[in-house]
């Protein structure tokens, strides 16, 4: 089987947690992470991107936004992308997914899935970088990813 990538993207800037009175399900994108949003979405536009797999939080599907427009697709909301998820369920939707597929998720969940398939063999090909809006590139090759790239967030 060729290699085949999936895009592990963390949400964009959301406005401030501790200022948030809301649920913090509901806490949206702030100005700068809009932005953000868009340059992933043109990005990623360019790439060959397949389904859009997001946590069900707003700032997460607000992420993806603007490449779902780019590109004509849902987002398809998952619990296993959920902030305090654990790993072993994005391992197993990273399995799943079909090439290409951008998939969205937290600052706890992100750092997690990497270091779990570092320690499965996964090749760091990049520094780690773990900030808002920053992108995994993550090869795949039969049933194992085998090697990740990190793209810096957008500026």
């Amino acid at each position: 089987m060729a290699h085949s990538l999936v895009y592990l993207v963390r949400h964009a800037k959301a406005g401030e947690r501790r200022v948030w009175t809301g649920d913090d399900i509901e806490r949206p994108l702030s100005k700068s992470g809009w932005k953000q949003a868009e340059a992933l979405g043109k990005r990623l536009a360019k790439k060959d991107v397949g389904e859009l797999v997001s946590s069900p939080y707003v700032r997460c599907m607000q992420t993806l936004e603007p490449l779902a427009v780019a590109v004509h697709s849902a987002i398809r909301p998952d619990d296993r992308l959920l902030e305090d998820s654990a790993f072993e369920g994005v391992l197993d939707l990273i399995a799943e997914v079909k090439d290409g597929a951008v998939l969205c998720s937290h600052g706890d969940v992100i750092p997690a899935t990497v270091e779990a398939l570092v320690r499965r063999g996964m090749q760091l090909k990049t520094e780690p970088d773990w900030r808002k809006a920053s992108v995994w590139v993550l090869r795949r090759k039969d049933d194992r990813v085998v090697s990740a790239t990190v793209w810096p967030p957008p500026t």
